[in-house]
Order: C-alpha cells, then sequence, then structure tokens
C-alpha cells in the first residue's frame, strides 16, 4: 500500500473543490441558510456510507458544529428502522424514502441526498415525490450525477463513483458550508433579539 498516493487522490479531489467549486458551495449554503431561515426544515437521504453521511450532517445542523445555538430543524430519513422495514416490506425498498418525504415533507423544505453512484431507485423516486411536493431537491453525487441529478434542481457532481472518495467529498463539502450556514444563522438571531 503507498498511503502517499492515497492521500494525493484526496488532496486532488480537495484542490478541484477549492478551485472550480466555489460557486456551487456558495449556492448549496445559501440554500441551506435560506430553508432554516425561512422556517423550513432539512431532509436528508443516503445508502450505505452516505446514510451515515446524511446522520452526520442532521446531527451538526441540530445538534451544533462549531457555534453553541439552538437547534436548527432536520431529520434523515434513514434512521427508523420501524419505518424503513414497514415501507419497504409493503411498498418496496425503491419507496422507503419517498414515503417518508411524503408524510414528512412540506413545501419549501430542503431534501439533501447523497449518493455515489448516483442511480439509486429509492433516491430518485424520494427527489421526484419531493419535486411534486415542492420540496426543493440537492444533492452531492459521483458518477457523474448519473440518473439522481436528473431528478434535482441542484446537485454537486464528481465523475468518480468510488464510495470513499465520495463520501469523503460530500462530508467535507457539507463540513465547510455549515460553518457559513451557521454563522449566518446565528447572527440573524443575535439581530432579531436586538431588534426587539
Amino acid at each position: 500500500m503507498d498511503y502517499a498516493i492515497e492521500f494525493k487522490k484526496r488532496t486532488a479531489i480537495f484542490d478541484d473543490i477549492a478551485k472550480n467549486r466555489s460557486k456551487d458551495l456558495k449556492h448549496l449554503s445559501q440554500l441551506v441558510f435560506n430553508t432554516i431561515k425561512n422556517g423550513n426544515k432539512i431532509m436528508t437521504i443516503g445508502n450505505g456510507g452516505s446514510a451515515a453521511n446524511a446522520q452526520h450532517i442532521t446531527g451538526d445542523i441540530i445538534g451544533r458544529y462549531k457555534i453553541e445555538r439552538s437547534g436548527f430543524p432536520a431529520v434523515t430519513l434513514t434512521v427508523d428502522p420501524s419505518v424503513m422495514t414497514a415501507t419497504a416490506n409493503d411498498y418496496g425498498y425503491e419507496n422507503v424514502f419517498a414515503r417518508q418525504v411524503e408524510g414528512l415533507g412540506n413545501k419549501n423544505d430542503l431534501l439533501i441526498v447523497l449518493s455515489s453512484s448516483a442511480h439509486s431507485e429509492n433516491i430518485i423516486r424520494a427527489a421526484q415525490k419531493a419535486n411534486e411536493m415542492g420540496i426543493q431537491t440537492v444533492g452531492v453525487l459521483g458518477n457523474n450525477g448519473g440518473a439522481i441529478a436528473e431528478a434535482l434542481d441542484f446537485s454537486i457532481d464528481f465523475a468518480f463513483k468510488d464510495s470513499d472518495l465520495v463520501e469523503e467529498a460530500a462530508m467535507t463539502i457539507f463540513h465547510i458550508i455549515l460553518i457559513e450556514v451557521e454563522q449566518k444563522l446565528v447572527k440573524l438571531r443575535e439581530d432579531d433579539r436586538n431588534a426587539n
């Protein structure tokens, strides 16, 4: 194992994000900020390692990331085994997320999807259901965005589909934008308190 090669793969990806994706990061950050600012919630989904990342993002939104503050509204649609198994049993695994979007989502919420293959049917159906309901849809995807990108309002796509690399890029992207989102929301709430 040549560890240097593995680290160089990752630094090349992060260099590309830093040099070429700042507009995409700014747009994603603004979408998350506007959703929470306007009193709506974030929903996150993914399969496998991307499901773990979805939980991580929700934890940073509800708990906190860098600043002590009140919680912001978010939910991960992968974490309730009773809902997941009942839905899969009755409607098929391809509907485990769409059904939850239908039951929990509201117009102007934001659905964040994560996928390295970018072809997962359960994610495509969730995005389609969200679109029907007026819920914004965004994603960080491998495999050039695959079929999932076509179902989303906005996505940051990578050409590779290596799960580890897509998952690491996705978490880096969300950690970076959540710094900005958290700072802006905390300042907004402080300004509101000072004005009253």
